[in-house]
C-alpha cells in the first residue's frame, strides 16, 4: 500500500513541476501557452525514463545481493 501511494504522489507531483531549461523558455515565451505547456509536459515524459531505468537496474543488483546472502 506504501509503495502505491508513494508512486501516486510522484506522479501528481511531476505533472506540477515546471521543467524547462532557461533557453526553452525564453524561446517559448515569445510563442502560444499551449505550445508552452506542450514543450513542458515532454520535458518532464523524457526525464521520467531515466529514473525509471536506474530504478529498475538498483532494484535488481539489491535483489541479488539479498538472495546470495541467504
Amino acid at each position: 500500500m506504501k509503495k502505491t501511494l508513494l508512486f501516486f504522489t510522484f506522479l501528481f507531483i511531476s505533472q506540477l513541476t515546471s521543467a524547462q531549461c532557461a533557453m526553452c523558455k525564453a524561446v517559448v515565451e515569445s510563442g502560444d501557452l499551449s505550445e508552452a505547456e506542450g514543450l513542458n509536459s515532454g520535458i518532464l515524459y523524457l526525464m521520467v525514463f531515466p529514473y525509471i531505468l536506474v530504478g529498475v537496474l538498483l532494484y535488481f543488483i539489491i535483489k541479488k545481493k539479498f538472495q546470495q546472502k541467504n
